[in-house]
């Protein structure tokens, strides 16, 4: 107990990290990130470069900051300029600045009096500009609005380096290309050769590639050296490192080749800037197309906050105005014409129409809207108009809700990234190591010219093991997959469900709302001969309109719903026990049990087998006398979704038993389940009886998923392994749950299994390449099948391969985006 009232205590903070490019990087910075005071634990994802810290009250954002910069990386900071107001003297900026300097996050602040501005830097991930105005604020000064130096976006960030990759790139081939013709088309073409020779001599060739090396290393090339140099001096070498003791091996021994020939034994002057230059430009290829696809990724995030209406028409004082978003505010009268996207969540008051949900709730068939309901921010309406009161705005919509559970999920890490973290945590040094015992070995019994041997393999080695595949292997499946689920009305609000919920083998169910719809319905009404239905379901609704109770009100919405006219009863009274009686229009009514009919003296037996029938589906049969005489049976029930059965076959066929909670009686809980082939029944249950239930289940070491809808479900949701609330239930349901299924369909429970299976089946595909990638290749790289038949790993093509196995991941990662609905 102890220990979860100190997990309480503990708060989550984002950070947004630069500079990482291998899952080497991950460990580095979850390493650093747990070092600092107060961190009880860091989850850092590559594919989304975030870092989640789950960390004491207190925090140093400093020493984060100093940790993560020490490590070799860099984190989110912004610079923000503030216009003052009431600034009079030196004492003024002193308090400002102190006012400022005391926000956790705030690196450095300051005043000018003179311009009456304050120029702040800080942590993004701390900080933000109306934390900084309300300290101002409480300092005793005001705040004019004012914009940022600096409004770039993280996606707008990452265009802009997307676009310099390619740049690089480009310069990197262009420069590459002739260096390659030159040198491997001498080796290749003898013609070539041949033109060199006659040309230009050797020498002049070996100079004009060390030109075109030099400008591509030291040029597009340099990006590596930036951030590979410091980490090798903090002994934490990354990929990065790798490619610079790479390249610069190959190149530094090639310009000891050229200008200085005599210093290396005869037969070994060979010259490397091709491969160089090459391995150079194949990383840049590698990173441009890992760029391209990590952004792809995460277009699902892209797409739902493209669906945010920019600005609303909104009616205030008798005007109506076109406001930007920001500033509608909760109460406006919102109008919404057709085709246009809803603005912000709220509650229709008049008009009609269809608006298209899909994109919330992945349902395709638009929903009927009128006075009384709900809409959703983010949705499209129809061909009608609708008004409608603002109840939701800014981060308190569903869809900005939608899109924290998808950033939160994809920045999750599962149990088993727990694996990768461990190899990765010690492979570059490995790495290097049998680079050393490579180059030592052939150095000493390779062949002659032995030092070129073991410089080639040794190179090889080195550029082949970059762990770039095994960092992205699980993040990019997590994103693509998490995305995909919210594009289906499927939200995983903890990214940990998607491993979870596919070792589930148990379903357990709540009825009401989840296996039914939740509310009574008039589901039965058989007439005796010689009766209207249309006339005797007025003559009951107008008797029972009088009556508060929830089977009274499902006959009144019945006849409503079919258009018939409720009138006011001239006589009405109420039997306790038995049922209600009343005088409509001259004519006497009664409705009630059975043996109300028999005190009246009217014979119920007429209706003896749909009363049976009633009986075995759990419901309790009402009757309706008229003038004396039996005029008919009818039912009130909460009904099955039409989508359940289907819904609990597809949960069978995937091989899961299937069991129902309920609070309920037994006798109709029973025929439910016979109803729908339910295995396991557990009835007459309140809400701790439902934990308690789960826990039977889970007997054997079993995975128990729990469904349901309700605040009674929220301890069920909790306590269960998977906890999978439907959407159109209440937000406390909905966020006791690891899953939320936004269109209450319970098909949304199969298709969320369905995609926690694809997509863990892809993290192993992703896992087994880049595991399988390494450990193969490396000892080929090392030169093990030379003595077999002869055959080396040029470093050109351990470059192109290293790429090659990033883009792999990617790609497959990204066939996710291709998941279909069951």
């Amino acid at each position: 107990m102890t220990q979860d009232i100190a997990q309480d205590q503990l708060s989550t903070t984002d950070l947004q990290i630069g500079g990482m490019s291998c899952a080497s990087c991950v460990s580095r910075v979850e390493k650093a990130l747990k070092a600092v005071p107060g961190v009880q634990s860091a989850s850092v994802n590559l594919a989304t470069e975030r870092a989640t810290l789950l960390h004491e009250a207190g925090l140093s954002p400093a020493a984060v900051e100093a940790a993560i910069t020490k490590a070799g990386y860099e984190m989110a900071i912004d610079t923000l300029n503030l216009s003052i107001e009431g600034m009079t003297c030196a004492s003024c900026v002193s308090r400002i600045e102190k006012a400022l300097l005391a926000v956790p996050g705030v690196l450095s602040a300051n005043a000018n009096l003179a311009t009456e501005t304050a120029t702040v830097t800080m942590l993004a991930a701390f900080a933000d500009r109306r934390t900084l105005e309300a300290a101002v604020i409480k300092a005793g000064y005001g705040v004019r609005t004012s914009k940022p130096d600096s409004n770039e976006s993280h996606e707008d960030s990452k265009e802009r380096e997307r676009a310099a990759l390619r740049n690089a790139l480009i310069f990197a081939a262009l420069l590459t290309v002739p260096l390659f013709v030159i040198e491997m088309g001498s080796h290749i073409i003898p013609g070539v050769h041949d033109w060199v020779m006659n040309t230009m001599g050797m020498q002049t060739s070996r100079l004009m590639q060390f030109g075109l090396a030099t400008l591509v290393l030291f040029g597009p090339g340099l990006r590596f050296f930036r951030k590979g140099i410091p980490n090798l001096w903090r002994l934490a070498p990354d990929m990065n490192s790798l490619v610079v003791l790479g390249t610069s091996a190959a190149w530094g021994y090639s310009v000891v080749a050229t200008f200085l020939p005599d210093a290396l034994p005869a037969g070994t002057q060979n010259v490397y800037f091709e491969a160089a230059a090459v391995i150079v430009t194949l990383i840049l290829l590698g990173r441009y197309l890992e760029a391209r696809a990590k952004g792809k990724t995460g277009q699902a995030i892209q797409r739902l906050v493209g669906l945010q209406a920019k600005t609303a028409r909104v009616e205030r004082n008798g005007t109506t105005l076109d406001v930007d978003l920001s500033d509608v505010i909760v109460g406006d009268t919102v109008i919404l014409r057709p085709g246009e996207r809803v603005p912000v969540d709220g509650t229709v008051t008049s008009g009609q129409s269809f608006v298209d949900e899909s994109m919330i709730t992945g349902e395709p068939i638009p929903v009927e809207k009128a006075t009384g309901a709900h809409v959703v921010g983010g949705t499209i309406n129809g061909t009608g108009s609708l008004t409608f009161t603002a109840t939701k705005i800014g981060a308190d919509t569903v869809l900005s809700q939608i899109i924290r559970m998808v950033e939160t999920a994809q920045g999750a890490k599962l149990p088993i990234q727990a694996l990768v973290d461990r190899v990765t945590g010690w492979f570059v040094p490995v790495v290097m190591g049998i680079a050393l015992v490579t180059f030592a070995v052939w150095l000493v019994v390779g062949p002659s010219p032995s030092l070129t041997f073991a410089l080639v393999n040794a190179v090889a080695v080195l550029i082949i093991a970059c762990p770039c595949a095994m960092g992205l292997a699980t993040p990019t499946s997590i994103m693509v997959g998490t995305g995909r689920a919210a594009e289906l009305g499927i939200l995983f609000r903890k990214g940990e469900a998607l491993q979870s919920l596919r070792d589930v083998s148990i379903i357990a169910l709540d009825k009401t709302g989840t296996l039914t719809k939740g509310k009574p319905e008039l589901t039965d009404f058989v007439l005796t001969e010689g009766f209207n239905r249309n006339e005797v379901l007025a003559l009951v609704a107008a008797v029972e309109a009088k009556s508060e109770h929830p089977i009274a009100q499902a006959i009144v919405s019945a006849a409503r719903s079919e258009d018939i006219p409720v009138s006011e009863p001239e006589e009405f009274q109420s039997v306790t026990g038995f049922g209600v009686r009343g005088r409509v229009a001259g004519r006497d009514v009664a409705v009630g049990a059975d043996r109300m009919m028999r005190d009246m003296g009217i014979d119920p037996l007429p209706f003896d087998v749909q009363a049976q029938k009633l009986g075995q589906d759990g419901k309790s049969p009402l009757y309706a006398a008229v003038d004396g005489r039996l005029a008919a049976i009818l039912a009130v029930s909460d009904p099955i979704k039409d989508t359940t059965p289907a819904a609990i076959r597809a949960l069978h066929d995937l091989g899961l038993k299937v069991a129902m909670l309920t609070g309920d009686n037994a006798r109709t809980a029973q025929a439910i389940a016979d109803r729908l082939e339910i295995d396991v029944v557990v009835a007459e249950v309140l809400p701790d009886g439902k934990v308690t239930a789960l826990e039977t289940l889970r007997e054997g070491e079993k995975s128990v998923a729990f469904v349901g809808d309700g605040i009674n479900d929220a301890p069920a949701l909790a306590s269960a392994d998977v906890g999978l609330a439907v959407g159109t239930g209440t937000d406390i349901a909905i966020e006791s749950a690891d899953v939320v299924l936004m269109s209450g369909d319970l098909n949304g429970v199969v298709n969320a299994i369905a995609l926690s299976k694809a997509t863990m089946a892809n993290i192993r595909q992703n896992l087994f390449w880049a595991f399988a990638y390494n450990a193969s290749l490396i000892p080929v790289a090392a030169g093990i099948l030379y003595p077999l038949n002869g055959t080396l790993l040029s470093p050109v093509f351990a470059a192109g391969a290293m790429a090659l196995s990033s883009v792999f991941v990617l790609g497959n990662a990204m066939r996710l985006r291709r998941f279909k609905l069951a």
